[in-house]
């Protein structure tokens, strides 16, 4: 992998990092439909970045959630909950943000930061091989 691919690979992690720090402030204040959003920007940025190590990118969610389930989930490289979680996160995320009244509460809110958390995590080790 070339040195400008890994530090954009680096720059999306630091920016999952960023979003989810965020999400986990907007929670406690409260503010349940940005702490969803931040939490799914959060795991997009981290998916963008798993993307660059099979040298993929998209410029669309929907195109993420595609590549992401061709190119990791399906060929076994990821758990498939994975996946769901991105969907999940992407589903709540637009909930938040496009619906007048929005379903997003303390309990979907703290589900979409855990998933995110989680989803972070995971993409991180699996990134380790590739950055080391």
């Amino acid at each position: 992998m070339d040195k400008e691919t890994k530090s954009l690979i680096k720059a999306y992690i630091e920016k999952a990092q960023e979003k989810l720090k965020t999400a986990a402030g907007l929670v406690k204040d409260g503010s349940y439909d940005d702490a969803v959003s931040r939490a799914y920007y959060s795991a997009f940025h981290a998916a963008s970045a798993l993307l660059l190590t099979e040298g993929l990118a998209t410029e669309t969610h929907r195109g993420l959630l595609n590549i992401f389930g061709l190119h990791f989930v399906k060929t076994g490289k990821i758990d498939k909950k994975f996946a769901r979680f991105l969907s999940n996160l992407k589903d709540d995320r637009e909930a938040g943000d496009y619906e007048a009244f929005s379903t997003i509460d303390k309990q979907v809110a703290e589900k979409a930061l855990g998933e995110a958390t989680e989803f972070l995590k995971e993409i991180e080790k699996i990134l380790a091989r590739y950055l080391n």
